[in-house]
């Protein structure tokens, strides 16, 4: 006997957040063009690499965007799921992008350390200050939404990260007006590829859990077993499943043995009830499946596998 608590799969989370994103995108893209300007002007390497950080950051919120778009189209008898995992795929995207652009700096950052060019600091100063401003600006918008979607995480981590790397360009842009050392926009540059990398690289391992439909973070199998066995009626529970399908759709999966007085039509219904209140209240997942079995049913099962 099978049951399927669950709920219609509405909006993502990301796509509930759909405003801020937009914001933030205005905000990113606005400063790019003006941090390239200043880049090319100044001749900053940090500039440069801080603006191609934005611009990737700009994409991958375009991508996240996109997604949740993709994402709230309706499921089919093909895609059970609908498109759901499409945020999922574009987290993918965008920290490949990222790893992409790190190295990038990194490489032109190289080869540039033997040879510095002059670099006129009011310039890259002034776009350096823009970029922090909008920045702060952007992490304030991002903020309260970054905990329920892993594409909006992904874009607060990437905002986080192009405000150190502002700050890292603003100090190149004072050191060299005080020491006239033309080297310190080739370091800030460095320090910006060496800071994208660790968020790439987190970002990137929350994406491949859910593909490899990891238990959730901050979940206890052995807590849900427990709580599962407390229900008056269940004997056993084995085959249990719990994976992500998209930021803020965990889902869960068991079978469940309970005494034969469980299984007639109201004792069955008593105690899906009970697993699914318990599961919804205790661990915050709603889309249950529980297959009720009789005990016999599992000895039988025993005896095939042995």
């Amino acid at each position: 006997m099978g049951h399927d608590h669950s709920h219609s799969h509405g909006i993502t989370a990301t796509g509930k957040h759909r405003k801020r994103l937009v914001a933030v995108l205005c905000i990113t893209l606005a400063v790019v063009l003006i941090q390239i300007a200043g880049a090319l002007v100044s001749g900053s390497l940090a500039l440069l690499a801080d603006a191609g950080h934005m611009l990737s950051d700009a994409a991958g919120v375009f991508i996240a965007l996109l997604a949740a778009w993709i994402a709230a189209r309706p499921a089919s008898d093909q895609r059970t799921y609908g498109y759901q995992r499409a945020e999922v795929l574009a987290a993918l995207a965008n920290a490949l992008v990222l790893i992409v652009i790190s190295v990038v700096i990194f490489t032109e950052a190289i080869r540039r350390l033997g040879s510095a060019p002059e670099v006129h600091t009011d310039v890259m100063l002034f776009a350096a200050v823009l970029g922090a401003v909008a920045n702060l600006v952007s992490l304030l918008i991002l903020r309260g939404a970054q905990k329920e979607s892993l594409n909006v995480r992904g874009a607060y981590l990437e905002v986080l990260g192009d405000l150190l790397g502002s700050f890292a360009v603003i100090a190149a842009a004072i050191v060299i007006m005080v020491t006239g050392i033309q080297a310190a926009d080739t370091v800030a540059s460095l320090l910006i590829a060496v800071m994208i990398l660790p968020r790439a690289w987190h970002l990137l391992r929350d994406v491949v859990d859910v593909l490899l439909e990891a238990t959730p973070k901050g979940v206890d199998v052995r807590m849900i077993r427990e709580h599962i066995l407390a229900v008056e009626g269940v004997v056993s529970v084995h085959d249990i499943h719990i994976w992500t399908i998209t930021s803020g759709v965990p889902v869960f999966s068991a079978h469940v043995v309970v005494e034969d007085a469980a299984l007639g039509a109201r004792g069955a219904d008593r105690v899906l009830d009970k697993l699914g209140s318990c599961l919804g209240s205790h661990f915050d997942t709603e889309h249950c499946t529980f297959q009720l079995e009789p005990a016999t049913h599992s000895e039988h099962e025993a005896r095939q596998h042995a």
